[in-house]
């Protein structure tokens, strides 16, 4: 069963449509995954209503990974309307990710060469 604010494959899509999402994808079994929890949780609340922040366990989806590229964990993805803008790969900072996600909602988006992710 999915935690809160965890994605499954079918919500995926769905959810990084619109807006800024930040998408963690991590495992149980990650080490430095863990590590990244508490930093998140941080973003998270700071962001709320501004940014969506969730996480994928890349054990349950391994389509959505496979599919993205994600081939080291913890792999941050920041997607907004649904296009990815930034990719961290590894334990990163709460200023980095305060800072990309400050970034992207205070850019004005254009549709311009616009293409959201579809697994499809």
């Amino acid at each position: 069963m999915a935690a809160s604010g965890r994605l499954t494959q079918k919500k995926f899509e769905q959810s990084i449509l619109h807006g800024v999402t930040l998408v963690d994808f991590d495992a149980p079994w990650c080490a430095p995954c863990r590590a990244q929890k508490p930093i998140l949780d941080t973003v998270k609340k700071k962001y709320r209503g501004k940014a969506a922040v969730k996480k994928i366990d890349i054990d349950d989806n391994r389509d959505i990974a496979l599919h993205l590229g994600i081939q080291s964990i913890p792999t941050i993805i920041i997607f907004k309307e649904g296009k990815e803008m930034n990719r961290f790969i590894g334990l990163q900072t709460a200023e980095m990710l305060n800072r990309a996600l400050k970034k992207l909602i205070d850019q004005p988006y254009s549709s311009k060469n616009w293409h959201p992710v579809s697994l499809s």
